[in-house]
């Protein structure tokens, strides 16, 4: 009894020095340790969006790839053309957004695609209304974001550019290196080179060094993966390093399933053997799955946001500058009266119409503000002309009589 009464002291004794340890332990800690678990809760309560560009001629399998990507059909109803229609056909943007669910995690996938894009016999600046449609979406974010309701603001901005090179070739052609030179400001590009099961491995490697010496050759500011942290693990720093040297892409696309080694896998079935789309020894389609949705997804948006949309936006914000500082100049000569000085003219910088008018108008406003007193000094000068010239007057008076005057004048004739 003794001994169990001894022992059940002890006990107490060791669970309120426990107590006391957690007690001094909730004092010390603030709590501040769990935010990333705040964040992490409202994210994905939120859900998660990602637009995606697909650009190149068509016959490349961008369409294929997409659905391979993320394992969905986009392209039910697509209406395929022929040959006589492509010729005046032009480049058109389809947007297809489809919501998808991993895990009770939420993504609004949209996809843009630009049917038309280099099939017509006359390309000239076929890169244009892509251009313009990542504008729209960056000028209507712009407004969204200046407006009075910014709580739910739609996102549409693209986020990426898978541009489809063909493995027919000998490298980049002119019309990949314009849509890329025209677009690398605006939006993150992935140069993919496609239908590479038409390649062999050499041919693969060759055509990647090539691709690359181009791109640095013309200044194309593709998207850059960004470095590793120095506290990184090996393993992740591997996975970076080939990411980076497997630009482009070289992927080859598949919705079909097909038998291999007793396996079911998604691939192609030719004559000599089977292409086995998620096998990195045959191309390079789990890299890019890996680094569009796993690793670097989130950055492809910090990129968008920080570098190419904050750029767009300081653009529109010094515009509006522009205008607003002209504006009140004008104003500003306009209330002035007496000025003679000419409007200064910036050298360098071209007039167009909208200054030639505002310059018009400004001369006009000076002349009639000088016209009161040059009315007011031509009148004084008749108010004393009388006093002057009262003499004169009286003898180049006419008679009152016009008939007599006329009579005078016969007699004198006569």
């Amino acid at each position: 009894m003794e001994n169990s009464s001894s022992n059940n002291r002890f006990r107490s004794t060791v669970f309120n020095h426990d107590d006391e340890v957690r007690n001094d332990q909730d004092k010390e800690y603030v709590g501040f340790a769990t935010l990333p678990n705040q964040v992490h809760r409202k994210s994905v309560k939120k859900g998660f969006d990602f637009t995606l560009m697909v650009a190149g001629e068509s016959g490349l399998g961008k369409s294929t790839l997409v659905n391979s990507l993320f394992l969905t059909d986009l392209y039910k109803d697509r209406k395929l053309l022929n040959a006589e229609e492509r010729i005046t056909q032009t480049v058109e943007i389809t947007k297809h957004t489809v919501d998808i669910e991993e895990k009770g995690v939420k993504l609004k996938l949209t996809i843009v695609d630009t049917p038309g894009f280099g099939d017509a016999v006359n390309n000239t600046e076929c890169w244009k209304s892509v251009a313009d449609y990542i504008d729209q979406q960056f000028e209507q974010y712009f407004r969204d974001e200046s407006g009075l309701n910014r709580k739910n603001i739609q996102d549409n901005r693209v986020h990426c550019c898978l541009y489809f090179i063909s493995p027919f070739g000998h490298g980049l052609r002119p019309l990949d290196v314009e849509f890329m030179k025209a677009l690398h400001e605006k939006v993150n590009i992935v140069p993919v080179l496609a239908k590479a099961d038409t390649l062999t491995p050499s041919e693969v490697k060759k055509k990647k060094i090539k691709i690359r010496e181009e791109i640095e050759q013309y200044g194309i500011k593709i998207y850059q993966f960004p470095d590793c942290d120095s506290d990184e693990d090996e393993e992740f720093k591997q996975q970076d390093l080939e990411l980076k040297e497997s630009i482009p892409f070289a992927v080859i696309g598949s919705n079909t399933v097909v038998e291999a080694k007793g396996k079911r896998v998604r691939g192609r079935l030719y004559p000599w053997g089977i292409v086995e789309v998620e096998n990195s020894a045959h191309c390079d389609f789990v890299k890019l799955r890996n680094m569009l949705v796993r690793t670097h997804m989130q950055d492809l948006k910090d990129v968008t946001r920080e570098t190419h949309y904050e750029n767009y936006r300081a653009q529109c914000i010094q515009s509006m500058t522009r205008m607003v500082v002209k504006e009140r100049n004008r104003n500003k000569l306009t209330r002035e009266s007496g000025t003679d000085f000419p409007i200064p003219v910036v050298s360098g910088v071209t007039d167009n119409e909208t200054e030639k008018l505002i310059r018009e108008k400004d001369e006009e406003v000076r002349h009639a503000n000088h016209e009161p007193e040059s009315h007011y000094q031509h009148d004084h000068d008749h108010e004393h002309e009388p006093e002057h010239n009262t003499d004169h007057n009286e003898c180049s008076e006419s008679p009152a009589n016009p008939e007599t005057h006329s009579d005078q004048l016969v007699d004198e004739a006569l």
